[in-house]
């Protein structure tokens, strides 16, 4: 069979079929096309990928109870220095714009542990983003305090001045 002879029964095929037979079988060889390239796409997808290079850094082991435990008393406060993690809060209070109010002090210390805790309870004045941004640098610029209780009150809605009850903990070893 020639070439001519291929494309002149074509040609006949195409006219017995009309302009819509043939827009209908290119559309049908169009998408079987499609369907083939998907195919192909979505096997080469799944074939395996080479394994992972190994890698090089391992990761450091979880620390022991102990090494917590000697972590968790590195990062107390010393009871001799209480006075002064006190007079910080003053001092971040006033940074911030608080009037604060002579405070209520309360020590107490848990035997078992040796750890002792300095219960500071501060009654402040000012604007409420201003009380939030010292209990926030508070927290940070003493990292074995704790925020225990908040407690807000304001006489009107519109009054800008807030009054707050802050009540923090500063958690201290007896012995440096």
């Amino acid at each position: 069979m020639t070439v001519a002879s291929l494309m002149l029964r074509v040609r006949l095929a195409a006219m017995r079929l009309g302009m819509a037979g043939c827009a209908a079988l290119a559309l049908l060889l169009a998408g079987a096309l499609a369907l083939a390239w998907a195919l192909k796409a979505r096997q080469q997808a799944y074939e395996p990928l080479p394994p992972a290079p190994p890698q090089l850094v391992q990761a450091a082991p979880p620390p022991t109870a102990n090494e917590n435990l000697a972590h968790f008393y590195a990062t107390l406060g010393e009871k001799r220095h209480a006075e002064q993690q006190v007079k910080q809060l003053f001092d971040i209070a006033a940074k911030t714009g608080l009037a604060l109010d002579q405070g209520d002090y309360k020590f107490s210390v848990d035997k078992a542990s040796g750890v002792a805790a300095y219960q500071v309870t501060l009654p402040v004045k000012g604007a409420y983003s201003n009380i939030w941004q010292f209990s926030m640098q508070a927290l940070s610029a003493i990292p074995f305090a704790a925020l225990d209780d908040i407690a807000f009150r304001r006489e009107t809605i519109t009054e800008p001045v807030v009054e707050a009850r802050m009540r923090f903990t500063l958690y201290l070893k007896e012995k440096p």
